[in-house]
């Protein structure tokens, strides 16, 4: 294994976690938030050293690791309901891991330390740190499911597009609702042998596609925010289609 230097900052000493009676007070979702802010940074620290090394279990070890450990400071009662890794052997967040420091109300966690391991293995652009929460019970787990259908879009989809119509009558739906030529939908779809039917009904159906390597999250992001909505972000997306595995 090759010797990788360490990138680290200085950190405060984390406060002590509020107790189930405090927790929810005045300061608490921003010490949640702040919290998560955090964990995302430290797996994206740890992570770093990676960068280029050819070793995508290395980048995925290394993450899972800092953010583990960030989150046993984070002021919420956690159960992971979407880890990451199930499908293979990779290092993981498992699916019923209690993460946060075990005070405060309770929420489902969907976790990956490092969406993109490959692109980050690679030096290529598109990998992100992915922690999101919602209250106990409310995030949807698909089990015993390895690969799904899946459709995002922006808010101009919204009632318009749906994951069970063609995808040709999908983007003649956006077009149509959004006063544009199909030529002018533009739409992501993952660079993989299963897609290759997909791509092709895509393009004769007028629309533009953007076949991306990997990093999932990012395209979907790009895709729910829809075109020129993202501060910074040089193009967008309007559809994000294919068949995707799940965490």
């Amino acid at each position: 294994m090759p010797t990788t230097p360490q990138l680290t900052r200085p950190t405060p000493a984390p406060s002590p976690a509020p107790d189930h009676d405090t927790a929810g007070g005045p300061g608490w979702l921003d010490a949640v938030a702040l919290g998560c802010v955090a964990a995302t940074e430290a797996a994206v620290l740890a992570a770093a050293p990676w960068i280029g090394r050819g070793d995508k279990h290395a980048v995925d070890g290394a993450a899972v690791a800092a953010m583990r450990a960030a989150l046993t400071v984070v002021p919420f009662d956690g159960t992971v309901a979407i880890g990451e890794g199930e499908k293979d052997a990779a290092p993981r967040i498992h699916n019923g891991e209690r993460v946060g420091a075990g005070a405060g109300p309770r929420a489902d966690v969907a976790v990956d330390p490092v969406d993109g391991t490959t692109l980050t293995a690679d030096g290529a652009p598109g990998a992100v740190a992915v922690l999101a929460l919602a209250p106990a019970g409310s995030m949807q787990v698909p089990t015993d499911v390895f690969y799904m259908e899946r459709l995002v879009c922006g808010p101009a989809g919204h009632g318009v597009v749906d994951i069970s119509r063609t995808p040709e009558d999908n983007v003649r739906a956006l077009a149509a609702a959004t006063g544009r030529a199909a030529a002018d939908i533009t739409v992501a779809v993952l660079d993989r042998p299963r897609h290759v039917d997909l791509v092709a009904r895509l393009r004769a159906a007028g629309a533009r596609v953007q076949v991306f390597p990997d990093g999932d999250v990012v395209a979907a992001v790009l895709a729910a925010a829809g075109p020129g909505r993202l501060p910074g972000a040089d193009a967008g997306t309007d559809l994000f289609l294919g068949v995707g595995g799940t965490p």
